[in-house]
């Protein structure tokens, strides 16, 4: 699971870096990769990857989630404009 959660975050990342139209998929799978890290937790073996996989998908899912609002905001800028 921690490495699952560390693929889901570093993925959350690349969404809300480079994922324009596609910010929400990086939102949906960084909060997968967050609730994946917590689980992740409790395994003694997995607690490296799983503290990876969380920093990752938070940044990743706050990126993602700005981007998406910014998206958002510029389509609506432009709505008015028309």
């Amino acid at each position: 699971m921690g490495i699952a959660s560390l693929v889901l975050g570093i993925m959350s990342l690349v969404f809300g870096a480079f994922g324009r139209g596609f910010s929400w998929v990086g939102t949906v799978v960084g909060i997968v990769g967050i609730i994946l890290s917590i689980q992740a937790k409790e395994m003694p073996d997995q607690q490296g990857y799983a503290r990876a996989g969380f920093i990752c998908s938070v940044i990743g899912t706050a990126l993602s989630l700005l981007t998406f609002i910014m998206c958002v905001a510029c389509v609506g800028c432009f709505a008015v404009l028309l």
